[in-house]
């Protein structure tokens, strides 16, 4: 603890050092001077709108910006105002969330519509606090809408800026790490221009992105190389450092396509799992991957026959990789009451995971 205490005490006492030189606001300049002339045409970026700038750091979580462009745009027209968008049912929600992934992330956004709406008449609240007590919503969504809409002076702190700031300072504490954390807080929130909150947290972000990347960085034309430490030492390659690596766990799904006269089986899935609330075939999940004659053995195919392998496929979430068969199934007979059967145009309204909708838009729609 001692010793975390003192590393902390160092770093600060060499900013301020930094400071007294006016390097940091150099730095802040330079790279707000890039931005403006290298910065992506995004329609989030033209707003004040904290609702607006809302959904487009909430859609961008975990997504690329060329993938989510085009929901932004759909769930601003679906859902013109935060009361549009407390008002829909959950399912459309996730029907226009359908194909993003993360699906707690919709869930989450229409939970803290409905908190606005409830908590704070309808206004978006305009305190960090305020907006940090907001389900979905941590310290970098925070400081991301406060500042953007606000000028509220705190800095953001996502994965782009984790690089910068580590290559500039050569900052070597791991990331993924509690202490890395508050290192690289302090670092961003004395970089931060006070004046300018909003376009120096934005410069970070773009430059991190599109410059400072993670391979092949252009460190020859960089506007702020003369400051950077890490260049300077040849440590730009190894930053930042990240010793946690994420488990993934293997898992074997075996959905099962059953028609009855044109309608199939749909089941809705339950909570504390992947694609909670979202629909999907019936499904069986098994330890192993089994073929035709281990299948025809599971409980829940002792009323159909006709087993065929339609597809066999991997599909890999961040902390799971999922091997996947879908099996076509005949009923033994008809009018099954333990299947909840449903005509093509009800399916293609509810929402479902991108893999069961890939799915059944080759085999069924």
């Amino acid at each position: 603890m001692k010793s975390k205490v003192n590393r902390e005490k160092i770093i600060h006492i060499c900013l301020m050092d930094v400071l007294k030189m006016k390097g940091l606001d150099e730095i802040s300049k330079l790279l707000i001077d890039w931005y403006e002339n290298n910065k992506r045409d995004l329609p989030w970026r033209f707003t004040k709108d904290p609702y607006k700038i809302w959904l487009s750091e909430i859609i961008l979580q975990q997504t690329r910006v060329d993938q989510g462009r085009s929901y932004y745009d759909k769930f601003v027209e679906e859902y013109n105002t935060i009361q549009d968008l407390a008002a829909a049912d959950e399912e459309s929600v996730l029907r226009n969330w359908q194909g993003l992934g993360y699906y707690s992330r919709a869930r989450n956004l229409h939970y803290a519509a409905k908190q606005v709406v409830n908590e704070f008449d309808g206004v978006f609240p305009t305190s960090y606090h305020d907006i940090l007590s907001l389900k979905g919503v941590g310290t970098y969504t925070a400081a991301a809408i406060g500042s953007f809409a606000y000028e509220l002076p705190y800095a953001v702190l996502d994965g782009n800026v984790f690089r910068v700031l580590s290559r500039l300072f050569a900052e070597k504490t791991d990331i993924s790490s509690g202490q890395g954390k508050k290192v690289f807080s302090m670092l961003a929130q004395n970089l931060l221009n006070k004046k300018n909150p909003s376009t120096h947290n934005q410069a970070m972000m773009e430059f991190g992105a599109l410059h400072c990347t993670p391979q092949n960085p252009s460190c020859n034309d960089c506007p702020v190389n003369t400051y950077c430490i890490g260049l300077k030492s040849g440590e730009v390659a190894a930053l930042p450092v990240k010793l946690k690596k994420t488990k993934v766990r293997n898992r074997y799904f075996n959905y099962f396509m059953i028609d009855d006269r044109g309608k199939i089986a749909i089941q809705k899935r339950g909570n504390n799992d992947v694609w909670q609330g979202m629909y999907e075939l019936p499904l069986v999940e098994t330890q192993e991957a089994i073929d035709s004659e281990k299948l025809v053995k599971l409980e829940l195919l002792q009323g159909v026959k006709n087993v065929q392998l339609l597809s066999d496929t991997k599909h890999v979430l961040s902390h799971q990789r999922i091997y996947c068969k879908f099996w076509k199934v005949s009923l033994k007979s008809s009018g099954n009451q333990e299947f909840n059967f449903l005509s093509k145009e009800k399916i293609h309204e509810l929402p479902k995971s991108v893999l069961v909708n890939n799915f059944l838009n080759e085999f069924y729609f």
